[in-house]
């Protein structure tokens, strides 16, 4: 059943040719008019959707499963889920397209936000409270960002995305979970990312995150390799990893430069890491996704 479901590039078309970008955004009435307010079911193999509902009303179908649609609401999409669409004529909203190496966590892992994203939501943003709220605003300005093509414009989409599907995730677990509900171990992890976040480019070495944190390396390396599967010098690398792939495949700079930015000091050491994490060097890496993207 599920081959006789399309796989597409983008929201409701296929293109026939690689992605040219990393987030593509649009607004939900210029795409589904075309198609008389109803997007067939299909998938896609590399995106995770956002749908922002601000208006209007109709039906998200995930895997043959009708859910309504009533605003203001949020629709996140993993990839490769069987999706569709049925919208009111007075539907008003966007939808934001993200390639899956670029958003926070990878839809499937054994993080909660991981595991958040590889399954469909469907969350109603109530307006009296303000993660709702500040979502709804946060992806609006992601919108206005999208289309006006200003200085800094990846890092502010980024950083807006991140925030919306942060909080999105928070406001769907607490719905599922009911008020009151605490993870310690959630609340570490996310320390650690944030502090992950502010030495990487130092390497500091697992033992440092876990004084920062009051526990022994031993703890929090149950605790990453719980919620991740990794160790947590794995983590840090990954991290180093993924800034790498992101410099060489946006910027200009040399492969020398980014790795001095990334705090090698040794061009040949960061070939050699590069090399250990990936399977390619980082210019053969750059070469490759640079074609398969049509950069």
């Amino acid at each position: 059943m599920s081959n006789a479901v399309p796989t597409y590039e983008l929201y409701g078309e296929n293109t026939g040719r690689n992605p040219d970008f990393w987030l593509h955004c649009e607004t939900i009435p210029s795409r589904s008019s075309l198609h008389h307010w109803e997007i067939r079911p299909h998938r896609h193999e590399s995106f995770f959707q956002i749908l922002y509902i601000d208006a209007g009303s109709g039906d998200a179908i995930f895997d043959g499963v009708r859910h309504a649609i009533a605003p203001p609401a949020i629709i996140t999409v993993p990839p490769r889920l069987n999706h569709g669409f049925r919208f009111s004529r007075d539907i008003d909203g966007f939808v934001v397209t993200v390639l899956i190496s670029h958003l926070k966590a990878a839809p499937g892992d054994r993080s909660r936000l991981g595991e958040w994203l590889a399954e469909p939501h469907l969350t109603l943003l109530d307006t009296n409270n303000d993660d709702a709220t500040y979502v709804a605003q946060t992806l609006r300005r992601l919108g206005e960002e999208f289309t006006n093509r200003r200085s800094g414009r990846n890092d502010l989409l980024e950083a807006y995305l991140t925030s919306a599907l942060l909080l999105t995730a928070r406001l769907s677990q607490r719905e599922a979970e009911g008020p009151g509900a605490s993870d310690e171990s959630e609340r570490r992890m996310e320390r650690l990312h944030g502090l992950i976040q502010h030495h990487f480019r130092a390497h500091r070495p697992a033992a440092f995150y876990a004084e920062a944190l009051g526990i022994s390396p031993t703890h929090l390396n149950r605790i990453v390799r719980g919620r991740t599967g990794l160790a947590t010098h794995e983590l840090i690398a990954r991290k180093l990893t993924d800034e790498a792939k992101r410099d060489l495949v946006f910027t200009f700079g040399s492969v020398q430069e980014i790795g001095y930015r990334l705090g090698f000091a040794d061009p040949a050491y960061f070939s050699r890491f590069f090399l250990k994490q990936t399977g390619q060097t980082p210019r053969a890496w750059r070469m490759a996704e640079r074609e398969r993207l049509g950069m």
